[in-house]
């Protein structure tokens, strides 16, 4: 007989809540194994005993062979004593320590669940919460760790006899699956307000409300949405008009990739991301002739697009043999919530603020603990680009090389708002929490922060946030930080923005840092927002940034593009010439530049400002293509529509962009010159009070200003604009270089977000020798600074313990 070993292995990763332990027991079952398998919390522990060829295998099976939605970071095997002999291999209860923990997200139902779903010989049949090992909720119904029933909302769901047995099966594919049920012992869907109505008769009347052209909202894993027919035109536009948001895109759920074809272009890549256990809304580029209802995106060339993830939503479109409703193959799903709030989780909430919005509401009684909003995705050179960071990616780490050591927070932005825990050398961003401005989102920050602590069992030492005095989030970033006793750092707002792309990227030495966005809170309480910094984990510099202007209006300079350019088509000219090109341009009412203008001139409501994002608004309005925005980042998509609109032009005529610029505008255009050469205005870097180089956009304003008056195409005008744009940086991170001796580059901030300028910038660098940063899973906008707050705190903190 052969001589057994025994082994201790600890196994690192997403191994929670993803079918791991079941899978140990049926690997050593084939390698004859005894021994067990134990949940830890921030591990799974195996004591394994066989003989040391069996052993082999065993140890490689759990690498190659472990569930599909398993991530192993780290495998650590070491030979034990053997004690008292095993007779059998078990899974034990779990047992908590303290270490690494790592929560499994929500995972979008699985082929297998989906087949099964519609089986009618199967027990399962029509099952609205259908789920296994493999998929179903996971972080939103979670309320503490390990992942076990009784530690989540399903503890309210006793198991029937045949699924009991299903979970205590090896062989069985809900063997240890946590939220499984069926339709005799799981939840049940209803409709709210009427309650009467519940199980399938719930699901044929929602379904009844949305092909007749009615609004429902319906609650899924992480949240309602408010759903409607995306091809009824009339059917959109009320919906528009009952959430008031006229004009910012609305998500559409489709039925499969075939319906997604029909309405949209796929590229290389996409389908897999779109058919993949995630299942994010991707932004995908609409067919000229496709069926979507013009409203559920205006004036916008993509369309976030998603698949169902969630069998609730699966029985929307498909429901054999229990109704004769034909519904459509795309729905509008928005998130449920009230302008600024967070997306509604709860019965209580839905009534109180959806119930205006919408003819029904597919409410059920599995509590959602954590709310998710879906994650929102683009595409750049062919790999997701993230938007919104949130169901199907968070709470999955970032992980950093470095040898950190503590626990801290960091609070987020005041807009699109996430927060982060780090624990050591792990970066765990929260999923997507709202827009600070209202209190409702406020009290979600807050809970989620507890809710969070709790399941990754930190206890920060220190509590990031941004310097602006005046945030919600710096408020609330004060009030944990003197309960709990710890410092609290404050940030600058783009400072965070390139520790975050640093972080994403695990990259531990300098950069330059170009950080361009639309506001952040200078450390001399300008507006920031076109910034140049030398930054590092443990400080920055600032190099240069934009041209300085004055913003006058308060908050309305931010949503009303118009005032920006008014501003800057001042410049040095006399109060009635420049009254006069302002009325030309049609930028304002007469009484408005009489207000503007008195702010401006009397510097009363004013204050100098250096963001990119809105001088992207001032082009936009220069241009003729947006005046205001009813939505965050309007203008300046409008922008970049037309200037990509421009580029597809040239590229489908088989001509140069760059050329044609030269072509079109007869050598007039001195900001259309390559870099290269010495006479482009874009190398005429002008020099601040405080030593930074400031870029020549004032020169760029005026130019386009110019080439307007003189009749040119505003579409060729805003590709200019991009292309001149991209030269200027390129020279600003030449300065940079020449200063700082640093070859790398990270690019952050919400401006990045146009995919245009990203690789016009890009192309630049890398031509110019530079190592280029940028994001791909973590947001470049605010929704990714908490990761850059988190790491200068546990930077701070390795600081603070050498000293």
């Amino acid at each position: 007989m052969s001589r057994l070993s025994r082994l201790q292995i600890k196994i690192y990763g997403i191994v929670q809540g993803v079918g791991f332990r079941p899978f140990v027991s049926r690997l050593a079952a084939a390698h004859e194994i005894l021994g067990s398998v134990c949940n830890k919390g921030p591990y799974v522990e195996v004591f394994a005993e066989g003989t040391e060829e069996n052993l082999r295998a065993f140890q490689q099976g759990l690498r190659t062979e472990a569930p599909e939605r398993a991530a192993i970071l780290k495998i650590d095997a070491k030979k034990i004593p053997a004690a008292e002999p095993f007779s059998s291999f078990e899974i034990i209860e779990s047992a908590k320590e303290r270490g690494d923990i790592f929560v499994s997200p929500d995972i979008a139902t699985c082929d297998k669940c989906r087949k099964e779903l519609y089986d009618p010989h199967d027990r399962r049949y029509l099952h609205p919460f259908i789920n296994c090992t493999a998929c179903g909720p996971r972080l939103t119904i979670l309320e503490a760790m390990p992942y076990d029933r009784e530690r989540t909302s399903m503890r309210e769901f006793p198991m029937c006899e045949k699924c009991h047995e299903e979970y205590v099966t090896p062989e069985s594919r809900r063997y240890d699956a946590q939220p499984v049920c069926c339709n005799s012992c799981g939840p049940e869907v209803y409709l709210l307000g009427r309650e009467d109505v519940r199980g399938k008769e719930a699901i044929t009347e929602t379904r009844r409300t949305i092909a007749g052209g009615g609004i429902a909202a319906i609650k899924g894993i992480g949240g309602f949405h408010l759903c409607c027919d995306a091809t009824n035109e009339e059917a959109v536009s009320r919906l528009r008009a009952l959430k008031h948001r006229p004009q910012k895109p609305f998500a559409v759920m489709m039925h499969d990739m075939d319906a997604v074809r029909a309405a949209c272009e796929v590229e290389d890549g996409e389908e897999e991301m779109m058919t993949g256990h995630q299942k994010p809304i991707l932004l995908l580029r609409r067919k000229e002739d496709s069926p979507l209802a013009p409203s559920v995106a205006p004036d916008n060339p993509k369309v976030g697009v998603m698949l169902p993830y969630a069998p609730v939503q699966m029985l929307l479109f498909d429901f054999p043999g229990q109704d004769d409703v034909e519904m459509p193959a795309m729905l509008v799903m928005t998130s449920g919530n009230p302008s600024g709030a967070p997306i509604c989780h709860n019965d209580r909430e839905a009534a109180e603020t959806l119930l205006p919005m919408c003819d029904c509401i597919l409410s059920h009684n599995r509590r959602i603990r954590l709310r998710a909003d879906d994650s929102v995705m683009d595409w750049f050179e062919g790999k997701p680009y993230m938007i919104r960071r949130s169901r199907g990616f968070a709470p999955l780490p970032f992980l950093l090389s470095a040898p950190l050591k503590g626990q801290v927070l960091g609070i987020g932005g005041e807009l699109k708002n996430t927060f982060c825990l780090a624990s050591n050398h792990l970066f765990y961003p929260s999923p997507y929490i709202g827009d600070m401005s209202d209190l409702r989102t406020v009290l979600a920050l807050k809970d989620s922060v507890g809710l969070m602590e709790s399941l990754l069992e930190n206890q920060p030492e220190v509590i990031a946030c941004d310097l602006h005095p005046r945030y919600n989030t710096t408020t609330v970033a004060a009030e944990l930080a003197e309960k709990t006793n710890v410092p609290l750092l404050k940030i600058q707002h783009h400072y965070a923005h390139i520790l975050s792309c640093m972080a994403e990227n695990d990259w531990q030495e300098p950069v330059i840092g170009v950080s361009f966005d639309g506001t952040g809170y200078g450390t001399e309480g300008t507006i920031w927002g076109g910034e140049f910094l030398l930054a590092g984990y443990e400080g920055f510099k600032r190099l240069g940034s934009i041209m300085p202007f004055m913003q006058a209006g308060g908050d309305k300079s931010s949503r009303e593009g118009w005032r920006i350019a008014v501003s800057l088509l001042k410049n040095g000219r006399s109060h009635a010439e420049w009254q006069k090109i302002v009325q030309e341009l049609g930028l304002c009412s007469e009484q408005e530049f009489k207000a503007q203008s008195f702010m401006l001139e009397k510097n009363v409501n004013c204050i100098e400002s250096t963001s990119a994002g809105r001088l992207f608004d001032g082009v936009s309005a220069l241009l003729g293509l947006r005046r205001r925005s009813t939505f965050e980042g309007e203008a300046s998509m409008a922008l970049q529509f037309a200037a990509e609109s421009w580029e597809k032009e040239q590229f489908d005529a088989g001509k140069s962009p760059i050329e044609e610029l030269f072509e079109e505008l007869h050598g007039l255009a001195d900001f259309a010159k390559p870099i290269n050469a010495e006479e482009s205005p874009a190398k005429k870097l002008k020099k601040a009070a405080d030593g930074r180089f400031l870029l020549p956009n004032d020169a760029l304003f005026a130019e386009l200003y110019r080439l307007r008056r003189q009749g040119e195409a505003p579409k060729m005008l805003a590709y200019l604009f991009h292309a001149a744009l991209a030269e200027e940086i390129l020279s600003g991170c030449e300065r940079a270089r020449a200063i700082s001796g640093c070859h790398a580059a990270a690019l952050s901030g919400g401006v990045f977000q146009n995919l245009l300028l990203l690789r016009l910038v890009k192309e630049r660098l890398q031509q110019a020798g530079f190592t280029v940063l940028q994001h791909s899973l973590l947001p470049p906008n605010d929704g990714g600074i908490c990761v850059g707050q988190a790491a200068y705190a546990m930077y701070a903190l390795q600081k603070q313990a050498k000293s």
